[in-house]
């Protein structure tokens, strides 16, 4: 597995989006008794690191639209989004996937104060 690096201008709003998707995870997609899964996955491609955090619970509603909500959740994941210069997918088929892609930094200087090993589905959250 490659090691991924972030400078600190981009590990904190990544930090703070991961935040904020698995906190939505954990009020929205398991109501009642429910328990499941939360999975969290850091890939580096050739030109993009991709970002995924997706559970396997009801899903996000068809009705709304995360990228124009009142919901203060979703805009400061978009704001942070906006922020690292990066953009964000909603899949919300089996369950919900949130996708970010950051562009990759190979020519920029990076701290090592964000280090990350390709995660898969480390995650499990029994509620």
């Amino acid at each position: 597995m490659d090691e991924i690096y972030f400078d600190v201008d981009t590990a904190i709003p990544c930090g703070l989006i991961v935040n904020e998707l698995i906190t939505n995870c954990l009020k929205h997609a398991f109501p009642g008794d429910d328990k499941g899964e939360i999975c969290i996955e850091l890939l580096k491609t050739d030109d993009k690191h991709v970002l995924n955090v997706k559970d396997n619970g009801v899903g996000f509603p068809e009705d709304i639209d995360f990228k124009n909500t009142k919901s203060l959740g979703l805009q400061l994941v978009n704001n942070l989004v906006s922020q690292v210069d990066g953009t964000i997918e909603l899949d919300g088929s089996n369950g919900s996937s949130s996708i970010l892609y950051l562009r990759n930094w190979s020519t920029r200087s990076v701290c090592k104060s964000f280090q990350c090993m390709n995660y898969k589905c480390t995650s499990v959250v029994n509620i």
